[in-house]
């Protein structure tokens, strides 16, 4: 077996190239993944080198630091000028000097034999299935025929091609929904991922419709129609065992409400919401179980797949077990499918991803260095307790900001890192590995109420998984154990260091770190003062008017009790809007909790019909405001989950225009307003201001996506110089520096404000003494853009050991 042959010593690293990008909409997923194949294989054994294909699969060496990035157009734009652009023969020479390469592009070019093929022509060695056998799953309609000829159940299905003509569209369509007496379809691009495109219709007319739209925007030039399926979700990953053959993992079930047509999209899938619930293992039969599985690993050797594929079903009500989308590459964000099932059968992140190269390796005829044993001693190591959850309306995030803090500390050989999830109820659950990767508060909780009733089944499926991989006691480093619960006054009790990932509510009020300086325990952020006044949004306007600097403002605010405004009329509402509109001195207004998190129920009013709907909606609990409720609301909001006494009114901000398209950064000057993001690190008397995002929101308002979700959402870090002046930069820095001291606040915070790009003056929004911390949150980017680089690892370490001076 070939050793690693680029090694000038016994120590040098193996190389491992990643190539992420590409022009599927679903580019931004491939940065996720390649963050966490960064963040779990880069190291001492492993040199991760980054590759980037840009929408036009131009190629670029790419800093590790730009994957931390929310979307590939926070650098698009920047890419000509400092990206290193590589011509084909140069990109191959490049990747001749690393040891294996790993694609992680999903749909166009990444999953359809593509890169495949050119890795292929130039004898390069790569993770993942061969040119042909992605051309062969990748197209919805070729893999449903290759699915067919070798036996198994499938779902009906026709063609749709842009070189026909729209006459023969039609009859086409017609005729499928006649012979399958169809009342709902689903349209999706032959050749597109398993999210992008996908639109529920309810006729023919309109299934021709959606299919020209595809055509029409280039998102492809096949379209498949299939019928609205009755049964249940599932997908499945499938591993090449140590001797070549598949072998799949626990399927997941998706539990899905399929209220208005509702199907698994973009935002299901990678934004952790209530709508959707998974269940691993799935709470089908055995039978079926095994079904699924069987099937899966046939059509992984039919295909001719290599290393992982994750293969996508249904349950169908009759009981039939059929699979309706096949991807070559699964996605592999941080709490992915791919890591969800692995973790099921004892496996942490870096275990599935080392043993996925290792395989490959194998395969091609290269060795992996060993993997070094990790040295810590737990007696000695500082023990952290990461706790993340709540009831907030931000709970999901707060599942995303904890486990990626918990990931990333307990990288780090000085801590003994454990997680842990406060219950809707107020209980605190300590919980396994594979619990923390569940994508909502409640779907851990179910999980750790389920642990007992469920274990002997579970424990069967992943003895069998695991007896197949032929696995050792070193490839699971991760075995599952039954989560135990705490009351928060035990959790307060015995902790030695506490991380606070909650988002509103106690954890962001003071109330819990009113508890912990109680029994003077160590915390990250903030305490219990500054973080009650940064909870109240009026109030913290009120700081920043007293600090009587010209320079710094805040945003005009009125606030008012909300029980009259529940008990007015419309005609009192008409009123109360005039009232506001002349006291705001603005035809647009902002609406917000005045005390919750920083996305939940904010939303831009343009009427007194606007203000009576929000209302409404508030009184009537509804979790989630759907998109296009109010002008200019392009995506859903999600709404308070706590009681609230009152809400805040302010002024809506008239900015300039920043947008990236493609590759081109588009500024359009209107009020030399920008929105702006800024985070700041220190200790109370070293605090100082990072270097400002420039916030681009989709509508009106940034949404959770964008604030959060990983692959959506723009922030432009730091501010271009082309276009705010680096002296203006440096003056918000001190504003801001000088706001976050007058608050009291310690560790790091973030706040949120306007900036004019001509004088350095800010408007300040508010202020988060307990930012999100997920996988390509705006704090990551700032702290990258030091002077000394902080990566996400060395950055949370860092808020540790703010935290443990706090007493000092």
């Amino acid at each position: 077996m070939k050793t690693n042959p680029h090694a000038e010593a016994d120590s040098a690293p193996f190389k491992l190239a990643l190539l992420c990008g590409g022009p599927s909409p679903e580019r931004g997923i491939s940065l996720n993944s390649a963050r966490s194949l960064c963040d779990h294989l880069h190291g001492e054994e492993i040199e991760v080198v980054p590759f980037y294909f840009d929408a036009r699969t131009h190629a670029y060496g790419l800093k590790r630091s730009s994957l931390y990035s929310n979307t590939p157009s926070d650098f698009d734009f920047k890419l000509s000028t400092n990206g290193q652009s590589l011509s084909e023969e140069e990109l191959l020479v490049e990747l001749a000097k690393c040891d294996l390469i790993f694609p992680v592009m999903h749909g166009k070019f990444g999953e359809d034999g593509q890169i495949q093929e050119l890795l292929e022509r130039n004898a390069l060695p790569f993770v993942g299935s061969s040119a042909e056998a992605c051309q062969r799953a990748f197209d919805k309609y070729s893999s449903h025929q290759l699915l067919e000829s070798v036996g198994l159940p499938t779902v009906p299905n026709v063609l749709l091609e842009e070189t026909q003509s729209a006459e023969e569209r039609r009859a086409l369509t017609a005729h499928f929904f006649e012979k399958e007496s169809l009342h709902r379809a689903v349209v999706k691009p032959a050749r597109g991922g398993s999210s992008i495109g996908v639109t529920v219709v309810e006729s023919a007319e309109e299934a021709v419709a959606a299919a020209a739209h595809m055509f029409e925007t280039g998102l492809d030039s096949r379209v498949v129609i299939q019928p609205f399926l009755q049964g249940i979700e599932f997908t499945c990953i499938v591993m090449a065992g140590a001797d070549g053959k598949p072998v799949a993992l626990m399927p997941t079930e998706i539990e899905l409400d399929y209220t208005n047509n509702a199907i698994f999209d973009y935002r299901k899938k990678y934004l952790p919401t209530r709508s959707t619930t998974y269940h691993c293992p799935p709470r089908f039969d055995d039978e079926i179980v095994e079904t699924i599985q069987g099937d899966a690993e046939k059509i992984f050797a039919e295909f001719g797949m290599r290393d992982f594929a994750r293969l996508d079903g249904w349950v169908l009500a009759d009981g039939r077990v059929c699979f309706t989308d096949l991807n070559p590459l699964g996605g592999m964000e941080q709490n992915s499918f791919v890591f969800q099932q692995a973790a099921h059968i004892g496996m942490s992140h870096r275990d599935f991803l080392r043993l996925v190269i290792e395989r490959a390796a194998v395969r091609q005829e290269l060795s992996l260095p060993p993997l070094k044993k990790n040295n810590r001693e737990v007696g000695r190591a500082l023990a952290v307790r990461v706790l993340f959850g709540g009831s907030t309306a931000e709970r999901q995030v707060s599942v995303m900001s904890g486990t990626n803090a918990w990931l990333k500390l307990r990288t780090r050989p000085d801590l003994h890192v454990t997680p842990y999830l406060l219950a809707p109820d107020g209980r605190i659950w300590q919980i396994p590995y594979y619990a923390a990767l569940h994508h909502t508060v409640e779907e851990i909780v179910y999980a750790c109420e389920e642990a007992v009733v469920r274990r002997e089944r579970t424990e069967r499926l992943r003895t069998r998984v695991v007896q197949r991989l032929k696995l050792t006691p070193d490839q699971l480093s991760e075995l599952p154990f039954l989560p135990t619960s705490l009351t928060l006054e035990e959790f307060v009790e015995s902790a030695d260091f506490v991380f606070l990932g909650l988002h509103g509510g106690l954890g962001e009020d003071g109330r819990l770190q009113r508890m912990l300086e109680e029994k003077r325990i160590p915390f990250n952020g903030s305490g219990s003062t500054a973080a009650a006044l940064c909870m109240d949004k009026y109030k913290t306007g009120e700081y920043v008017t007293a600090l009587n600097n010209p320079a710094i403002t805040t945003a005009p605010k009125v606030l008012r009790p909300l029980g009259p405004l529940f008990e007015g009329d419309s005609a009192q509402l008409v009123e109360l809007w005039n009232e506001l509109a002349e006291t705001l001195e603005t035809d647009s207004v902002i609406v917000k909790p005045h005390n919750d998190g920083c996305s939940a129920g904010i939303v831009r009013l343009s009427s007194a019909q606007d203000l009576e709907t929000y209302l409404t909606l508030l009184k009537e609990g509804v979790p989630t405001v759907t998109p296009h409720t109010f002008p200019g609301q392009d995506t859903a909001v999600e709404m308070p989950t706590s009681a609230l006494e009152a809400l805040l009114f302010e002024a809506f901000i008239v900015t300039d225009r920043v947008r990236v398209v493609g590759s081109e950064l588009e500024w359009e000057r209107r009020t030399g307003w920008v929105e702006v993001t800024v985070g700041v690190l220190g200790s109370r008397d070293e605090l100082h201001a990072l270097s400002p995002s420039i916030t681009v929101a989709m509508g009106h308002v940034l949404s959770l996506e964008e604030k959060f979700q990983g692959g959506t959402g723009v922030n432009i870090t730091p501010p271009p110089p082309t276009h705010v002046p680096l002296s203006v930069t440096e003056k918000v820095k001190a504003h801001i520096t000088e706001v976050a001291r007058a608050l009291g606040i310690e560790g790091y915070a973030r706040l949120d404000a306007f900036m004019n790009v001509e004088t350095g003056e800010v408007i300040i929004i508010e202020a988060n003494v307990l930012p999100a911390l997920t996988p390509s949150t705006v704090i990551f980017h700032q702290a990258l853009s030091e002077l000394r680089p902080l990566y996400p690892a060395e950055f949370l370490e860092h808020l540790v050991e703010l935290g443990q001076h706090r007493y000092e």
